[in-house]
């Protein structure tokens, strides 16, 4: 009987789902750096790829509306005097990255308005330069975060075994979390208030930001190799944590850990994956309460729902192309009205990115509100100095029906006017706006000149088909006058204002066909002369059996003639006999 009944699930049947080659980001000279990151990272508008440049570190800024094959030369973010380790965006700030390099510098960038990757071929591209600088740490800085509700707080670890808490606005540097090795992973709560971390010693720490001390110190995953951990953010009660890692026998493992139970370790034990060496990327949706699991190294990522506290698996997205980096989209940005939940980005040979769509099956074409709960707005909650002073906020939602609307929109609009990118310097057409707020930031961009694109809705990635613009179709204005009596006219008479009649060429059409008629001769030319062939080669065939014939029948002849002689040598022999019987008698 427990067979036939099914575990309720709206999500029981996501799957992802590729994109086309052409589609992708491609012709990218992604890093190869060995530093354990995700490599990318992804806001509605952008995405921030580490790149393999010389001469210092420097990253590159996709916008998502440009697709296709970019240009060798591309402008990059530079600044960094060594390989860049990791970015992220800012999440009330579209337009605002952090990034930390292995030259021990935290920078903050802004992205020029109408930014495009396409430019005037005569001037050549010109890479964006950051508006500030954050320093204080004595050795490499490893990973950035921003926190989720707390306007313009950045954390960020480093190889002095620290992480530290800056409010980018002031440039300083408020508190300081001491590890005893480096910092392998670190993640936020709902509200900003916790944050947990894992170290090369093994340890999972649950700390209180602003009392720089750790709350919780437990035994994590034992074996050597990297740990993630990931706050399950959203109503799932606020703690829980989820965490993979390696046993001492190198097998892959997913931890769920409660706060309340910590001490006991994780709930249930540690399940085990598979046997794959790669670091495996957890990555959280609050909204589904998902679990996505992307390892370095394959190409899959396999996906849990968190249900009656356990992780329940539900399907894995499978692909032949390994990946080295991860990105996943904000709520905000996903493509509604077509019941998109969630979108990752994967690196693909380090040359370009893919986007993969998870999408929930409906036939209904309308707003599915029981697979869409309220996201995260973009928007802080407090301010920097309300944070560091004890307050705590939720981040603010909004309901993505709102974004429904906006989405169908966005690629209504896409539909009707394909993305063509911009290379004249002489004029810039402004883009959408990435929101109707201003930037809340304090500090002061730059600007800097940069062709203008064409950017869909904040909300909304436009549609992947590409919609080629229709030739306009000839109208004739001739207007038929009213009918009379049909009489024989004497001659044909133009009729005003109308169309002209194409005339018919005769010298053209007889000009082909004769050269159809020479194209023909020739072939019966050709064929005739195949059947002489033919006939030749069937004679030499005929005369080749006749001689095979004639040898046989000799070989035939000749063995008679051998046994008829064998046979009068026996008579003689006997002959021969007799007689010497006789004469011996």
């Amino acid at each position: 009987m427990a067979g036939r009944f099914v575990r309720s699930s709206k999500y029981r049947h996501v799957f992802g789902r590729p994109t086309k080659k052409e589609l992708c980001y491609d012709n990218l000279h992604i890093s190869k750096n060995a530093w354990d990151s995700n490599i990318i990272k992804a806001n509605p508008q952008y995405l921030s790829v580490n790149w393999e440049a010389g001469g210092g570190g420097a990253f590159a800024v996709i916008p998502l509306a440009e697709r296709g094959r970019f240009p060798e030369l591309i402008p990059l973010f530079r600044g960094h005097t060594a390989a860049v380790l990791d970015t992220d965006w800012h999440p009330s700030n579209d337009s605002m990255i952090a990034s930390g390099s292995d030259d021990g510098k935290v920078f903050i960038w802004s992205v020029p308005e109408n930014f495009s990757l396409h430019y005037d071929e005569e001037e050549g591209p010109k890479d964006v330069s950051p508006v500030s600088k954050l320093a204080g740490h004595t050795r490499k800085v490893g990973h950035v975060l921003f926190h989720p509700t707390a306007e313009n707080v950045l954390a960020t670890s480093s190889g002095d075994y620290t992480i530290k808490l800056w409010d980018i606005a002031t440039g300083a540097s408020n508190h300081t979390l001491k590890h005893g090795d480096i910092v392998q992973s670190l993640s936020w709560s709902t509200n900003g208030s916790m944050l947990v971390t894992t170290c090369r010693d093994k340890k999972l720490r649950i700390w209180d930001p602003r009392q720089e001390k750790a709350a919780h110190e437990v035994a994590g995953h034992a074996g050597a190799k990297n740990s993630r951990a990931v706050w399950m953010t959203g109503d799932v009660g606020g703690d829980k944590i989820a965490t993979t890692g390696f046993s001492k026998m190198s097998d892959r493992q997913l931890g769920h850990w409660d706060l309340r139970t910590l001490s006991e370790g994780p709930v249930g034990g540690f399940e085990m994956l598979d046997s794959i060496s790669g670091v495996c990327m957890p990555f959280w949706d609050e909204g589904t309460k998902c679990l996505y699991l992307a390892g370095k190294g394959d190409g899959n990522i396999r996906y849990y729902e968190y249900e009656n506290g356990e992780f329940i698996y539900l399907s894995e997205y499978k692909s032949g192309d390994p990946q080295r980096g991860v990105a996943f989209l904000p709520r905000r940005g996903l493509t509604v009205h077509e019941n998109e939940v969630m979108r990752a980005f994967k690196t693909v040979n380090d040359t370009y990115i893919e986007p993969i769509s998870f999408v929930v099956p409906r036939r209904a074409e309308t707003y599915q509100s029981d697979i869409y709960p309220p996201a995260t707005s973009g928007k802080a909650a407090l301010s920097a100095e309300a944070w560091f002073g004890g307050e705590d906020a939720d981040p603010p939602m909004i309901d993505m029906e709102t974004l429904y609307s906006a989405d169908a929109a966005a690629a209504a609009a896409a539909a009707s006017k394909p993305f063509v990118p911009a290379i004249s310097s002489a004029q810039h057409t402004p883009r959408q706006s990435v929101s109707e707020r201003a930037p809340t930031s304090p500090i002061k961009e730059t600007p800097k000149a940069f062709p203008a694109t064409v950017t869909p809705s904040p909300v909304a990635e436009p549609s992947r088909e590409i919609v080629r613009p229709k030739s306009p179709v000839r109208t004739s204005t001739f207007t038929p006058p009213p009918l009379k009596a049909v009489t024989p006219p004497a001659a044909a008479t133009p009729v005003p204002n109308a169309t002209p009649v194409p005339t018919f060429n005769e010298k053209a059409l007889t000009d082909r066909l004769e050269k159809i008629t020479e194209l023909l001769e020739k072939q019966n030319l050709t064929l005739v002369a195949q059947n002489d062939q033919i006939r030749e080669l069937t004679k030499e065939v005929d005369t080749l059996r006749e001689k095979i014939n004639e040898s046989a029948t000799t070989v035939v002849v000749g063995n008679e003639e051998l046994e008829e002689e064998s046979r009068r040598k026996d008579e003689i022999i006997r002959k021969l006999e007799l007689e010497l019987e006789e004469a011996r008698s």
